[in-house]
């Protein structure tokens, strides 16, 4: 456990952030590189799964996200890319670009048992039910605070959002620190973090085989080889345990409680600006993120939807690692 207030970068509050910090401009030369892998692909057409950068001139984007690695490594932890010119291509080729530079980030990796990759972030008019499968990215609701996968042995090391067009109301993006969120809770809530580190049920979405539990067991927090890392999920926590016939135990309540007041404190996230054709990457293991509602408007252009990757260099390219 980690027992000492961390008072590096690391632990950055919204509230200490430069408005934009975290933005970082697509250069030119990408950009232009980016143009010459499209024409390529219009003349020489290539399921997206089949794209690989180094059939593609991409010197210039590949020195751009070994920058975007670093920020996401060893910076804020997060970064908006602006922008592709979506408006230039269809909702299919601007996918195939972001493919394409996501894979210079890191190895794309599925995000649900049958192999899906590539996951559509958007409201189906699906309804949450604990056990049903749905996941709350198929709906229009609020996500609190979560890191992606936290129900699964291998969660992603990054996760990449590509914003091809916004709802009518709502839908603001929102990013959080869990080293400030640690920090706080060690100053303000420290009988109840302990429980953190210990193990939670969380419901895994039907994401197993016929046969295998439909909880996973695993902490909030982990602190090894001076690296904190957090698994968040509030909605899949409770749908673990109310899938198992079983109350959270006491402390497990407060820390939740605890947690759940000091991630919300005022300060703390930063709101993104989101807008089609820019890309919003987070070290998926030490930032939260989070979603308000959204109503989406009658037309195409105010329906919010966003593609998802998953980005994992470990471990096998299947869902489970």
């Amino acid at each position: 456990m980690l027992t000492e207030i961390v008072a590096s970068e690391r632990a950055w509050r919204g509230e200490s952030l430069r408005p934009g910090s975290w933005v970082m401009p697509i250069p030119r030369d990408c950009l232009d590189e980016l143009a010459q892998a499209l024409a390529s692909l219009r003349a020489h057409p290539l399921p997206l799964f089949l794209l690989r950068p180094e059939e593609f001139e991409l010197e210039a984007c590949r020195a751009f996200m070994k920058e975007v690695r670093r920020q996401l490594d060893d910076g804020l932890m997060f970064a908006v890319l602006d922008r592709l010119p979506v408006e230039t291509m269809s909702p299919e080729e601007s996918a195939a670009l972001y493919w394409l530079i996501s894979t210079l980030l890191a190895r794309p990796v599925a995000q649900k048992l049958d192999g899906t990759m590539v996951y559509l972030v958007r409201d189906t008019g699906a309804k949450l039910k604990p056990g049903s499968g749905i996941r709350p990215t198929v709906t229009n609701v609020e996500l609190v605070y979560h890191n992606d996968n936290s129900y699964n042995e291998t969660p992603p090391h990054y996760v990449g959002l590509l914003c091809q067009s916004q709802a009518k109301e709502g839908g603001a993006s929102r990013v959080m620190n869990f080293y400030a969120a640690h920090n706080r809770l060690l100053e303000s809530h420290g009988n109840a973090l302990p429980r953190l580190y210990r193990p939670f049920w969380y419901d895994r979405h039907r994401e197993f085989f016929p046969g295998e539990p439909e909880t996973y067991a695993a902490p909030v927090f982990h602190h090894a080889a001076g690296r904190l890392t957090a698994r968040l999920a509030m909605l899949e926590i409770r749908g673990g345990y109310a899938l198992r016939g079983e109350a959270l135990d006491r402390e497990g309540e407060a820390a939740l409680e605890a947690m759940a007041s000091v991630i919300h404190e005022p300060g703390l996230a930063v709101e993104l600006g989101f807008e089609p054709g820019q890309i919003q990457y987070v070290n998926n293991r030490v930032t939260g993120h989070m979603r308000t509602a959204f109503v989406d408007g009658e037309t195409p252009e105010q329906k919010r939807l966003l593609v998802r990757l998953w980005l994992r260099d470990s471990g096998r390219q299947s869902y489970r690692g």
